[in-house]
């Protein structure tokens, strides 16, 4: 009897899944590794990159709200040109401040969204508590994962890969 509650209870630990992650899936994969960050009590997150036409950065701002959700607050960037909006649509807002555009969101939230490591020598990072991951070092070029906040037991964790 002690035995097997002991069985379960471990069971339990190895197979409960209690961490938050940022997770990042390869997509159009069959037995695809899941590449983790493990979430702390900071709920704000950024995605840094440099635009591949006209080479400025693109700072794009997150929170994680309502357990696993991910809402866009907003991005800043440079430049009008190709591949950035230059209008805001309904509950966004756009202004001008020296020299820069932000696009603000009022209240635009999602489950999770595609990332794609473009083989470009361009920057592309996640930014979490004061530390910038580099995407293009621990994910593959040329490939799309599905990028969410979510749950991994220590089983998931240890078949994964954990970002540094």
């Amino acid at each position: 009897m002690v035995l097997a509650f002991l069985c379960i209870c471990f069971s339990m630990v190895i197979f409960l899944p209690l961490q938050k992650v940022f997770a990042f899936t390869e997509t159009r994969i069959n037995d695809p590794v899941v590449h983790y960050i493990p979430l702390t009590t900071e709920d704000t997150f950024e995605i840094r990159y440099t635009h591949s036409i006209h080479k400025t950065d693109v700072l794009e701002h997150y929170k994680c709200v309502d357990g696993t959700s991910i809402q866009m607050l907003g991005m800043e960037y440079e430049s009008l040109a190709i591949g950035m909006p230059s209008y805001a649509e309904k509950n966004q807002t756009l202004t001008e401040r020296n020299g820069k555009y932000f696009l603000q969101f009022d209240n635009e939230v999602i489950k999770n969204f595609t990332i794609y490591i473009a083989d470009l020598d361009l920057d592309l990072v996640l930014g979490y508590e004061n530390y910038e991951y580099d995407l293009k070092k621990d994910l593959k070029r040329g490939k799309s994962y599905l990028f969410e906040v979510k749950r991994l037991s220590l089983y998931e964790q240890w078949k994964g890969v954990r970002m540094k």
